[in-house]
């Protein structure tokens, strides 16, 4: 009689350096059944029709502009308009007392910026020649200078061919390949009449939000429902703390700089009071654009400098970088946190795809889109990851974790657009 076969033993798990479970299981481990599923006729119907809109934007993405600014508007006025309808304004007379309010703060500072920043203007545009031409003396001046200096043939050779090759790249750059605003004379147009009616828009946004928002909510598949909301809520963080930060980076920036340059025209110079206005505005404006809007910023600053001696270029250059390390290693770490902190490579790459696809606004938002998208992706991610309800958890697969989005979507009220939503369901 032949002995039964002896059962082959099982295979062991991998282990890691302590012995403990691998930190990814064998796949054959893992639950039976797909984690995605067939999209129902419902979801299908969706897709399709988030594909078409999705197209029919990029077909007019030349016009879309104004309507992004105003999202951004009723995002800003929401909250304002929400606090009178809890005092028992109708919500249309809380939206006409919102837009008076704004209206009349935009005219104030318009009245009172406006005069001096032409006339700064035009005297900068004024003075365009012959700061030209003192900046020109002060780089032959250092051209002399750099001639005199006792510098290996090779090592003045090198730097003769580098500094050339910098002039010519510098004649090659076009603006409009930098940040071009529009592509097309209708674009132009389109974008003209979108402005003229977004107060409109605005408006009977904001006076049906509510109602938008409930039945969006309601036109949810219910096994979408907890996730779309943790997506629009991660957006909603991004853009949020991006919109705040800007404003008060903008401000400080610009405010630091009208200072400062005071000041240099009282201890250095008075060419720096003659332009200050000027400069501190094109410095809070050109912060949207980050990394790339300091450095523009800084450039009039060092020119203006240049045109009073070495001790002023030295003096506005010095401001420039105190300014920008002020920002850098205290403002935005306060401000925004790590809501929208990307690597500067990636930054630039951002801003530049942004500028080709939008123009100057697709360049403004390049940073708020690239970080909502890599957090969505993250949260998502981990979502997916995770196993199917009642299924059977796989060592080393589950202690994932969630991730900080995660807890922040489940945890604690929604706020802005989402609290509304949420009461209804």
């Amino acid at each position: 009689m032949e002995e039964a076969a002896e059962p082959r033993p099982e295979p062991m798990p991998a282990t890691g350096a302590e012995g403990g479970p691998a930190p990814f299981a064998d796949r054959r481990a893992a639950p039976a059944g797909r984690r995605l599923r067939p999209p129902t006729p419902r979801v299908a119907l969706m897709l399709f029709a988030a594909i078409v809109v999705a197209f029919v934007l990029y077909l007019g993405r030349d016009a879309v502009s104004p309507f992004i600014v105003g999202l951004l508007l009723v995002y800003l006025l929401d909250p304002a308009v929400e606090g009178l309808g809890r005092l028992g304004l109708p919500r249309g007379v809380a939206i006409l007392a919102v837009y008076v309010v704004a209206v009349a703060l935009v005219a104030a500072a318009l009245i009172l910026a406006i005069p001096p920043l032409v006339e700064q203007v035009g005297q900068f545009i004024g003075d365009a020649p012959k700061l030209a031409a003192v900046v020109q003396d002060q780089l032959e001046s250092l051209r002399r200078a750099y001639a005199a200096l006792e510098i290996p043939a090779e090592v003045r050779a090198a730097i003769d061919r580098s500094l050339a090759q910098i002039g010519r790249d510098a004649g090659t750059i076009s603006p409009g390949l930098v940040v071009p605003v529009f592509t097309s004379v209708a674009g132009f147009v389109a974008t003209f009449f979108g402005y003229v009616i977004i107060p409109v828009w605005v408006f009977y946004l904001l006076k049906d939000r509510p109602t938008l928002t409930v039945s969006f909510d309601r036109s949810l598949p219910a096994e979408w429902r907890e996730d779309t909301w943790g997506v629009i809520r991660i957006a909603e963080r991004v853009f949020g703390q991006w919109v705040r930060g800007e404003i008060v980076l903008g401000t400080t920036v610009g405010v630091a700089t009208f200072l400062g340059l005071e000041l240099l025209a009282v201890t250095v110079d008075p060419v720096f009071g003659r332009f200050a206005f000027f400069l501190a505005i094109l410095a809070g404006l050109l912060e949207l654009l980050p990394i790339i809007g300091p450095i523009i910023a800084a450039v009039p600053v060092i020119l203006v400098g240049a045109t009073a001696g070495v001790q002023a270029t030295v003096a506005a250059f010095i401001l420039t970088l105190l300014i920008q390390q002020l920002e850098n290693y205290f403002l935005v770490p306060k401000i925004q946190g790590d809501a929208t902190k990307l690597h500067p490579a990636l930054v630039m790459f951002a801003l530049i795809v942004g500028a080709a696809i939008a123009g100057l606004l697709g360049a403004i938002l390049a940073l708020p889109v690239t970080a909502a998208g890599r957090d969505i992706y993250a949260y998502l991610f981990r979502r997916l990851s995770q196993p199917a309800a009642g299924a059977p958890v796989v060592a080393g697969v589950a202690a994932v974790g969630s991730s900080e989005d995660e807890r922040r979507v489940s945890g604690g009220p929604a706020t802005g657009i989402v609290s509304d939503a949420e009461g209804s369901t």
